[in-house]
C-alpha cells in the first residue's frame, strides 16, 4: 500500500500546498495559486521548511514546529489571503534538507497540488544545476503530486501527476531515503533498484527498435516530459529518463506498469535502451546549448555594433563639444560688451526712476484730494436721498414679521422675478414681492428705481405702496379675485366672468398699458403681459403688475427672465413677440402681441398655444360662435366676432401690420365695453 494511504491524515484532491521562503518568488507563487487552483476550494496550505544541523524531535500535531521566529515568514501572504476570504493553514517542516522535507509532508498528507517559486538562478545555470528545489521536486515529487513551478506571477512549468491519488502506486522505499538529494546526484545502494515487469520490457523493446531506426526526435528531454522511470548505470547510480507517451503505443495491449524489484542481472535488457535513451537527452540538451550559444554570438556582434555606434557618437559629441567652447567663448567677449552697454543703461534709467518717483508723489497727492472731495460728494447726495424718500420704507423685519418668516402658507405666487407673498404692513393688506438674489442691484439705484416706479399712479396699474431696499423687497397693494388666469380657468371652481365684464377687462388692460407706452421721458415696455401677471379686485377692476420690473434689475438678468420665459413653459412662449425673438430688439409693438393673444384668452378661455390659428380657422368655417368660452351664456357672437378680428390683428406676426394702441386698439375696446355695461343695466333694470 501506498504510503500516503497508511497515514494518519485522510486523502484531499482539494488540497493545494505552497512552499514559502522570504523571497519575492514565494509571494508571486502564493498569489498564483490562489487566483488559478482555488477555483472549488478557499483551503490553502502554507509550508515552510526550516533546515537544521541535527533532527529535533519537536513537532506538533501538525508536523510542523511550533518556532515563533519561523513563523514570522508567513506574515506577508496574511493580509492578501484574508482579503481573498482564503482560510491559510500555515505549517513549518523542520527538515535538513528542503526538498525531503517537503516530499515527506506531501507523502503523509497525501498532496495532489504542489506550487513553488521559481529559482532566482538565471536560466542556463538552472540547466546544469540540479540541486534547486524546483528542479528537484520536479524529479522526485509522487507520481499522484502535480508540480507548478511560479516566477514573477506566471507559470514557468509544470509537472503534472502520472497517476490518480487512488490508484496503485509501484513499490518503492520511503520518501526519506528514495528521493533525497544526494540520492538523485550519487547513490551507491545497489539493493534498492528497479526494473520493469515483461510488459515493460516490451515497450523498451519498441523503443529500441525505433531508435534503431533513427526515430530520436519521439524522446523529449528531461526538461519537458511528465512520466519517469528509472535506469541503472553501470556504475551503480540511479539516473532519470523521461519517455514520451508519443515513442509508446498503448493501444495495441493491456500493459502493466507495475515496478517490482529484481536482480542487476534481469536488467541486462534495459541498459541499452536507458544508455541510447540518455544519449538522446544529451544530444537535446547540446543542440540546447548550441542554440544559446549562437543567440549569445548574436547578443555579442550587436553589442559589438552598438559599441561602434557609441564611439562614431561619442567622437561627433566631442566635436560639436569644442565648436560651442569656441562658441561660448564669442559670446562671452559680446556678453562683456553688453555688460558694459547695460551699466550704461541702468544708471541712465535710475536718473529717469527719480524723476518718475517725484511725478508718482504728486499724482498720488492729486488722487488723494479728487478722491476725497468725490467723497464728500457721495455723503451730501446720500445724506440728500435718505431725506427726500418718495415711498414708504420697510425694515426686513417688519417684512419677516408680514409674511411669517416667508412662509409656505403665505406664498401666493411665484414670477420670473422671484416669490411673492401676502401679508399684512400697517393694518393693510399687501402683497410683497422678493426680488431673487441675482436680480439684485446697488442700493442707491434700486432706490432710484423705485421712487420713480412709485410715481407712476394710474387706476389701472396695481399701487407700489413702498419697499424694503437692503433685501430687494417690493410691496404692493393686494387684489382679491387673484389673477385674470386664475379666474378664466375658474381655479379653485370660482364662476365664470360674464362677457360684459369681460369686455370691460379688455378695455381696462388696454388703457393702462397705453399709460406706460406714453410715460415720459421715455415708454415703458412690460416685457411680460400674460393673464398671470393681470390682477382684478373685489369689483373686478383689473391692474397690470410686474410694471418696470426690468429697471429694477441689471439688462442681463432681464434678458434671462425673458428668455427664461422664451424657453420654459410653451403657454409662455405663446406671448413673446416673434420679431423680438429673431431681432432681440424690444419695442412698444412687442406689448401689443401679447395684448392680442390674452384679448383671445379672454373670449376662448383656451390655453395660448396655437390660440391665433384655431380662431382663424373657426373664422373661415362659420363656427367661430361655438369657440368661445361655453360656460358663458348669451354671447353677442357679432360683437364678439370684432373683439376677436381686432385681436388677431393685434398678434399679427409683423410688428408693422399690428394696429396702433392709441388710435385703433383702445377706442375699439372703450366701445365694446360700453356696449357691455348697456347690457348690463338694462338687464338689471
Amino acid at each position: 500500500m501506498h504510503a500516503c494511504m497508511a497515514s494518519q491524515f485522510p486523502a484531499d484532491d482539494s488540497i493545494v500546498l505552497v512552499a514559502v521562503d522570504k523571497d519575492k518568488n514565494s509571494s508571486s507563487a502564493v498569489k498564483w495559486a490562489i487566483d488559478n487552483l482555488l477555483i472549488n476550494t478557499n483551503n490553502l496550505v502554507l509550508v515552510h521548511v526550516r533546515v537544521k544541523n541535527s533532527p529535533k524531535p519537536a513537532s506538533d500535531s501538525n508536523g510542523g514546529s511550533s518556532d515563533e521566529a519561523a513563523q514570522n515568514v508567513f506574515t506577508p501572504f496574511r493580509a492578501y489571503s484574508a482579503r481573498k476570504r482564503i482560510v491559510v493553514k500555515e505549517i513549518v517542516v523542520e527538515n535538513t534538507d528542503v526538498t525531503k522535507g517537503l516530499i515527506d509532508y506531501i507523502n503523509n498528507h497525501c498532496v495532489t497540488n504542489v506550487v513553488l517559486g521559481a529559482s532566482s538562478r538565471s536560466a542556463l545555470g538552472r540547466k546544469y544545476w540540479t540541486h534547486d528545489v524546483p528542479t528537484m521536486m520536479n524529479k522526485a515529487a509522487p507520481e499522484f503530486c502535480t508540480v507548478y513551478v511560479v516566477s514573477k506571477g506566471k507559470q514557468q512549468s509544470v509537472r503534472p501527476a502520472v497517476k490518480p491519488l487512488g490508484s496503485p502506486a509501484p513499490a518503492r522505499q520511503s520518501s526519506s531515503s528514495a528521493w533525497s538529494p544526494s540520492r538523485l546526484s550519487n547513490s551507491s545502494d545497489d539493493s534498492s533498484r528497479l526494473t520493469y515487469t515483461r510488459a515493460e520490457q516490451k515497450i523498451a523493446e519498441s523503443d529500441k527498435m525505433r531508435l534503431s531506426n533513427g526515430s530520436i526526435d519521439n524522446l523529449h528531454a528531461p526538461e519537458t516530459t511528465s512520466s519517469q522511470r528509472h535506469t541503472p548505470q553501470s556504475d551503480g547510480s540511479m539516473r532519470y529518463a523521461r519517455i514520451s507517451p508519443r515513442s509508446v503505443d498503448l493501444t495495441g495491449e493491456n500493459l502493466d506498469f507495475t515496478q517490482v524489484g529484481i536482480k542487476d542481472t534481469a536488467m541486462n535488457g534495459n541498459s541499452a535502451y536507458a544508455m541510447d535513451a540518455e544519449m538522446k537527452r544529451l544530444k537535446l540538451e547540446l543542440r540546447q546549448t548550441l542554440d544559446m550559444y549562437n543567440a549569445a554570438c548574436k547578443e555579442a556582434i550587436m553589442a559589438n555594433q552598438a559599441a561602434d555606434e557609441l564611439n562614431r557618437w561619442k567622437m561627433e559629441e566631442a566635436r560639436k563639444f569644442e565648436q560651442a567652447r569656441l562658441a561660448e567663448e564669442a559670446a562671452l567677449a559680446i556678453a562683456e560688451t553688453e555688460k558694459a552697454k547695460c551699466r550704461a543703461a541702468i544708471e541712465a534709467a535710475k536718473r529717469a526712476q527719480k524723476l518718475a518717483e517725484i511725478e508718482a508723489q504728486r499724482r498720488k497727492y492729486a488722487e488723494l484730494k479728487a478722491k476725497r472731495e468725490t467723497e464728500r460728494k457721495k455723503q451730501a447726495m446720500n445724506v440728500r436721498s435718505e431725506n427726500d424718500v418718495r415711498y414708504r420704507k420697510y425694515t426686513i423685519e417688519e417684512i419677516e414679521v408680514a409674511t411669517k418668516k416667508f412662509s409656505a402658507s403665505q406664498k401666493i405666487g411665484e414670477g420670473g422675478y422671484g416669490p411673492v407673498f401676502k401679508g399684512k404692513l400697517d393694518h393693510t393688506p399687501v402683497a410683497i414681492k422678493v426680488l431673487s438674489p441675482d436680480a439684485a442691484q446697488g442700493k442707491r439705484q434700486f432706490q432710484q428705481e423705485v421712487e420713480v416706479l412709485s410715481l407712476i399712479r394710474h387706476p389701472n396699474l396695481v399701487l407700489l405702496l413702498g419697499a424694503c431696499p437692503e433685501y430687494g423687497c417690493l410691496v404692493y397693494e393686494l387684489m382679491n379675485n387673484g389673477s385674470l388666469e386664475d379666474r378664466l380657468f375658474r381655479k379653485g371652481n370660482t364662476p365664470s366672468i360674464p362677457w360684459e365684464i369681460r369686455f370691460k377687462i379688455a378695455a381696462e388692460i388696454a388703457t393702462g398699458l397705453l399709460f406706460l407706452h406714453q410715460a415720459k421721458p421715455e415708454p415703458l415696455v412690460h416685457r411680460d403681459l400674460k393673464p398671470g401677471n393681470i390682477l382684478l379686485d373685489k369689483n373686478y377692476v383689473c391692474k397690470i403688475s410686474d410694471v418696470g420690473l426690468a429697471r429694477l434689475v441689471p439688462p442681463s438678468v432681464a434678458d434671462s427672465v425673458t428668455q427664461y420665459h422664451m424657453t420654459s413653459a410653451a403657454g409662455t412662449f405663446c406671448y413673446i413677440d416673434p420679431e423680438y425673438q429673431q431681432t432681440g430688439k424690444l419695442e412698444t409693438k412687442s406689448d401689443i402681441y401679447s395684448l392680442g393673444v390674452m384679448l383671445l384668452q379672454i373670449i376662448t378661455a383656451r390655453p395660448p398655444m396655437g390660440l391665433t390659428h384655431h380662431v382663424e380657422r373657426a373664422i373661415e368655417k362659420g363656427k367661430f360662435a361655438d369657440f368661445l368660452d361655453p360656460t358663458v351664456p348669451n354671447w353677442p357672437v357679432e360683437e364678439a366676432l370684432t373683439f376677436a378680428k381686432l385681436s388677431l390683428k393685434c398678434a399679427e406676426l409683423r410688428k408693422k401690420d399690428r394696429p396702433d394702441l392709441g388710435s385703433v386698439i383702445v377706442p375699439e375696446l372703450n366701445k365694446l365695453s360700453e356696449f357691455g355695461m348697456s347690457s348690463m343695466s338694462s338687464i338689471a333694470s
